[in-house]
Order: C-alpha cells, then structure tokens, then sequence
C-alpha cells in the first residue's frame, strides 16, 4: 500500500465532511474498549475486587488477563444477583511481577486492553478524599496506593520516615495507561516541599530526622478524573544501587529487542573508571557487556584489537530497555607515533530509524503515529587496516542526567542478520480530529474485515521477503498475511469474518518467516494498538505501546455494513502483461452516503493499480487488472480491494426494544401498585378502631413500594431514552476491506514475449 496515497485519499474525503463541525462523520464503527480499572493491579498472591468503566460495552460476562495467573469472576451482590462492572480478581500467588493487559468480553467482541500491574507490596485503594494536609492518608513503608487524581487539586500523603533509612516514592502513570503527568513532592510535616520531581522519575529521599513527612501528588496541568489514576509505591531500598521502579508495559519502539536467542543478561558488566582512553576499558570481540549511563556526562570507552576487512556490527540497547537516553556510539583508531597518541573517527552510529516516515508530532497527515524505530543504536563499523581502535558509548542528553538507573546494553558481533516485526491496524486520521481508530482491537462484526499494517525492522543487512502469517483464530475468522517483499519495510494482514460467523473469540499469533543464508527462520510479531481513543487530536496526541498478546473476536449482534468478496472462491489466473478481470460481489446492509465506493488494491506487486468505483447498492462489480501497466512479474499473489465509505449506522437498536419492554412493565408494576395504594389507602380510612393501625401499616407500605415502582419507571424512562438516542442513525466513516482475492501470474508465452521485446 501506499500510505501517502491512501491518507490523502481520506484526507480529500474529510475536507468535504467537516464544513460543518456539528454534523461530522464520526471516525470507525464503535468498537468495545476497556477503559479503566479500580484499582489498576494488586499484590501477588491477594484477591482484589476490581470496578471497570468502558466504552461501548453492553453484555459484558467475563473479565480476562494476558496471564492465566491472573484471574476474575463476576461479584455478586447479597440478594444473589450480579453487580454490573464489578469482579473478583485472584492473582496467583507466583504471578511475576509486571504489567499484564486486561479486557473484558462484551457483545461487540473482546475489548482494547488496559494495563493491570502485580507487584509484591501490600496494596491500598483510596477510598476518602485527601486533599489537605489534615487529611492526608497514612501510608506504610513499602505499600503501593492506587487512586484517581482529584482535578484542580493536590492529593496527600503521609509517612513515618526513619533517619538514614533510604526512601523511595514512584509514581506510575505513564507506564500503566494513565493520562496522568504526576508531579511529585516530598514535602516535611508542615507541608513545605523538599524534593520535587516533574519528571516521573523516582524520588530517592533519606530522611533527615525521624518523624513525619508529607507525599505530594498532582497533574502538572491540574487535570483529573477517573482517566488519571496512578499507583503511588513507597518502599525502602537496601545499599547505595539505583532504586527499583514499578513495572511499566513496552514501548513500540522496543519491538527490534531483544535479538534472537541473546541471553538474558550480559556476560560482562562496565569496569569503572574508563571515560578516559588511558583509563578504557579493554574487550575482545565479539562481546556482550552492560553498563550505565551514571554519572551525568557519563562517557565509557572501550579498546578492542581488529583486522583489515572485518564487519562488526554495534547494538546499543537503553531507550528500548524504558529508560529515558539517547545513545550515541563513536569508534575511533588509535595511533601512536613518537609516543604521541592520535585517534581518527572510523564511525558514528546514531538512532535505529523508523522504515517508513511517521507523524511530525504524533497525529497529524504526514504520517501514522507508529514508530518502531528507537533512539538506540544498530549500526556496522567496517575495518579499514590492522589496528588499536576505542569505542565510546554515551548518552547525548546525559549531561544534566544523574540517574543511576539509566543502564544500557552493549553488543559487538559478527553479522547475524535477522529482523523483527511489529503490526497495528490501519486507522483513518480526519481533520475534525477524531483519532477514535488508533485504539481498535481486532474485533470483527460478521461479515467484516480489517486490514492490520506490519512494519519490520531488519538487522544486520537482512534485506529478503518475509511471508506473514496469523494464526489460532477463532471460528468463522480467516486471515491471509500479504507478504513484505525484498528490500521493503511493509506487509499487511487482512483478518476477516464469514457473514455467517457466530460469536468467538481466541488468543492467535501473527508470524513472519524468511529465508536467511538458506535456513527458514520464523519470527513473531507484535500487536501494537493507542491506550486510548482520542476524539480531539488538538488537545490531546496519542500514546502508543504494544500488548502482550493478540486477541481476536467476532461478534454476530450486529453485520458489518459492507462484504465485499470475489464472486468464487478461488486462484484466479493470467500471464504477465494480460489483463486480468476479477468479478466481485457486494453485500450492502443500511444506507450510504454518496453514490459509490472507490477501491484500491493492498498486496505486493499491485499497490498501483488504479482506482475504480463500485455503485452504492450494486451487486456486482469487476475488479480489471491491468498486468502489464503494473509490470506484475510471474508469481503468486494475494490482493485485498479496500476503500473509505459514510454509513448510517444505529448503535444496538436492540437496546431500545429492550429498554421498551422493560419500561411497559415498569409502567405496568408502578400503576398496579398505585391502584394497591390507593385501595390499602382507603380501607385504612374506612377501617374500625382496632384495625386501623394494622391497615394504615399496609397503606404506608404500599405507599413506600409505589414510590419504588415510580422510581424503576422513571429509571427505565431514562433508559429508553438513552438507547434511543444512541440508536439514533449517524454518519459514520470507516475503511471496508475485501476478504482476501489469490492471483496467479504465469509466465507470459515464449512468442508473445519475444514481440513484446522488440
């Protein structure tokens, strides 16, 4: 694909849409999405009750987690029932911890996840306002407390600090989904500020005296609300060594680390001092060696002997082991000549590159928002002579750093050339500023299909075609991965649902696999999604990571409004240079806007092919093939036809016949308890002396479940107006994408092809 081609192509249909602000398309169909749990993770070991709050989530029966160590169950209320949005979560007591994701299944299929963190300290929730020193809560050295930031304010904390005992306060926002920017302020018992961190770094804090001090915590911008929750861990830490952080989920640029088969740890660590070249550190190569970036302006350096004509590859890992660096390499060759010691530069080795352009600033047209390239190093040093040669590893931005935990990871190594893959789903980007498809879990209405974008990072000179695969899907889901041809940076997969497709779900796994010195090799890829949807790019950019697995449902309350499908299942054939015409059928549920649908083709070897129209409403259509324009050489290929169209869409109409029902029978239970009232009423004042009190009792009574009916009534009134309301037809813009077309190019015949030559 294109991706140039296809954002201009929605940008042009955006343009036309959004002339008036109040009527504009909305971005996507609604898709199930988790959007916070309270609290966000518990202790391991421990049984946590868990309120979640989502976003288009009706029917909701289980609550799930990337790890079977973790599980849930509805809660249940005294009278037997079960509490909506509430379970009872039990972490096993050897769960590591971490960060897993969290989803609920719903009736629009598997949710978006939300990140749930285990750690091994007690937990608290809060659950009373602390918004002042006098009521601040009172927490226990080595505790986590979870809690959502009060807006516009400041919430408190208090601990008993021992002299000497080292202290460390962490607030996790960032790193568990949360929208908040923590400010953090240790603060004396009188409330004045000590230490302050406006980084989301580790407070490291020895108390001056024993008695009692203040944890300061708020939003930089003040914000707040059930969106800004954060975890407040204060624990001891043992020793002089960097103090531990919570565990945080994975940045997408992470995706390239580690390399295939590295051991977990580094066979060597650092030998401080050696930031001088007298004082640099010596290492025979290849090697595999950790280090830190500490102290600020920290530079290490390395002395290692090489051969003319050697190839070492150079990998720095740090930004992508969740610090905050930007490393830089410098090779040098040292000389000496009359005792005097000279270097010369050999290579500089920069940032890991994204393979394709990404956004400016995280959402804007220019590009996705997706990168998985890194400001850590993956760079060749080629040797030009026998010699001495110095390798310096430095953090660019580590001159004002003095954070002990920054650490990286160095590697020299002959050429092992390998890649590594990461996939998302194809969003739009509109200019009303709806973002609402970077946060689109792999949820299929029936009949529907998405196309997943796979972008690879290759290593070490791997420059081959890579075939993608998915697989473990759910019943009634199919997928065909669209390879990355040699020398290109992106594949696609597209997932799709038969129309017959009944509810399902399952945990699946997208592959890739290449042929690299003669040897099939298979790699997994990563799903990476945005934590949340973001419905006005102007006030707030995206934030993405990857997940821990790939999840994937289909749901059959509601169709997809469009299939489109060959007319046969298939291989359709042709020669190279002829014209191939491929007929297609079109399934249209509800109305559309416009007159027809423009398609185009994803799939190597036709990202040219031209766009065609497909009438609104038609049945049948052709797709023409123009083989020689495309220059498709021989081989087989598999296509998708997809394009951008304005439905009218009604959210869960069902609800509203339900909330119908529901409301005539309230209606009915509140006028038979009105007219019991009224008829226990008057045979209260009707009644002789000794009955009365026992009959004005029953009129109370019956008067009280009057007020109760009239109360459900009135509730279900509500109810009925909201599901009509959100049933309410919309124009809503998405992508339609074919179920998967396989071609097959022949060679073209030996005559045809001598004329074609001259």
């Amino acid at each position: 694909m294109s991706r140039s081609r296809l954002f201009a192509s929605l940008i042009g249909l955006a343009t036309l849409w959004v002339a008036d602000s109040a009527l504009a398309q909305l971005v996507v169909l609604p898709a199930p999405r988790l959007l916070t749990t309270m609290p966000m993770g518990g202790q391991a070991g421990s049984t946590v009750d868990v309120a979640i709050t989502g976003e288009n989530l009706e029917e909701v029966s289980d609550l799930v987690f990337s790890t079977p160590k973790i599980t849930a169950k509805p809660k249940m209320g005294e009278d037997g029932k079960r509490i909506d949005n509430q379970f009872v979560v039990t972490i096993a007591k050897d769960t590591p911890a971490g960060v897993y994701d969290a989803r609920v299944k719903s009736r629009l299929g598997i949710s978006a996840a939300r990140a749930f963190s285990v750690g091994t300290l007690p937990e608290v929730t809060r659950s009373q306002p602390n918004q002042s020193i006098e009521t601040a809560l009172k927490l226990a050295v080595n505790s986590i407390c979870n809690a959502a930031m009060t807006k516009r304010a400041v919430d408190f904390y208090s601990f008993e600090g021992k002299k000497g005992q080292r202290v460390a306060v962490d607030c996790a926002a960032a790193g568990i989904d949360s929208k908040l920017t923590p400010v953090v302020i240790i603060a004396d018992a009188k409330g004045s500020d000590l230490l302050v961190n406006r980084t989301g770094g580790v407070i490291d804090f020895v108390p001056p005296a024993d008695g009692t001090y203040l944890v300061k915590v708020n939003d930089l911008t003040y914000q707040g609300g059930e969106r800004h929750f954060y975890r407040l861990a204060l624990r001891e830490v043992a020793g002089d060594g960097p103090a531990p952080r919570q565990p945080a989920t994975t940045r997408v640029s992470a995706m390239s680390w580690p390399p295939a088969g590295l051991a977990e740890n580094a066979a060597a660590s650092e030998k401080e001092p050696n930031d001088r070249g007298k004082e640099a550190e010596k290492v025979t190569l290849p090697c595999d060696l950790s280090g830190r970036f500490f102290p600020a302006a920290d530079v290490d350096t390395y002395e290692f002997e090489a051969k003319k004509g050697e190839v070492w590859w150079v990998e720095v890992a740090s930004e992508r082991l969740g610090f905050p660096t930007d490393p830089f390499v410098l090779v040098q060759q040292v000389k000496t000549e009359g005792g005097k010691e000279t270097l010369a530069d050999v290579a500089e080795l920069y940032d890991i590159d994204s393979p394709v352009k990404v956004s400016s600033n995280g959402y804007s047209y220019d590009g996705p928002p997706y990168n998985v390239g890194s400001p850590d190093v993956l760079g060749k040093v080629e040797i030009k002579e026998d010699g001495r040669y110095r390798l310096q590893v430095r953090d660019l931005f580590g001159g004002t750093r003095n954070a002990p935990e920054n650490a990286y990871r160095l590697i020299v190594r002959k050429a092992a050339p390998d890649f590594a893959l990461a996939a998302w789903a194809v969003h739009m980007t509109l200019r009303n500023g709806d973002r609402a498809a970077f946060s689109k879990p792999i949820a299929l209405r029936a009949g529907g299909a998405m196309v997943l974008e796979v972008l690879v990072v290759r290593r070490d000179g791997f420059d081959g075609e890579i075939e993608l695969a998915m697989d473990g899907l759910p019943a009634g889901v199919s997928a065909s991965g669209l390879k990355i041809p040699a020398g290109k940076s992106v594949g696609h997969i597209v997932v799709s649902a038969d129309p017959k497709a009944k509810r399902a779900d399952a945990l699946a796994k997208i592959s890739g696999r290449a042929t690299i010195d003669g040897k099939p090799v298979t790699r997994p890829c990563r799903l990476a999604s945005m934590e949340w949807p973001v419905k006005d790019a102007k006030q707030e950019i995206p934030s993405p990571r990857l997940y821990d697995d790939v999840p994937v449902s289909v749901t059959d309350a509601e169709p997809s409004p469009l299939t489109i499908t060959a007319a046969e299942n298939k291989v359709w054939e042709a020669k190279a240079g002829e014209t191939l015409k491929i007929p297609l059928k079109a399934e249209w549920r509800g109305d559309f806007s416009g007159t027809s649908i423009k398609l185009k083709a994803y799939g190597s070897g036709f990202e040219g092919m031209k766009e065609f129209e497909v009438p609104v409403k038609t049945t049948a259509a052709e797709a023409v093939l123009d083989l020689a324009a495309l220059k498709t050489p021989p081989g087989d290929y598999t296509i998708a036809l997809y394009g951008s169209a304005v439905a009218k869409y009604s959210y869960n109409p069902e609800a509203v016949k339900a909330a119908e029902e529901a409301k005539k029978k309230a209606e009915a239970e509140a006028a038979a308890a009105a007219e019991e009232a009224k008829k226990l009423a008057a045979d209260a004042a009707n009644a002789p002396a000794d009955q009365k009190p026992k009959m004005t009792a029953a009129a109370k009574e019956a008067t009280e479940k009057q007020k109760e009916a009239e109360a459900v009534m009135a509730k279900a009134d509500k109810e009925v107006k909201a599901a009509t309301a959100a049933a309410a037809p919309k124009d809503i813009v998405d992508i339609y994408v074919s179920a998967p077309i396989r071609v097959s190019v022949k060679p073209a015949d030996a005559a045809v092809a001598t004329n074609e030559k001259k």
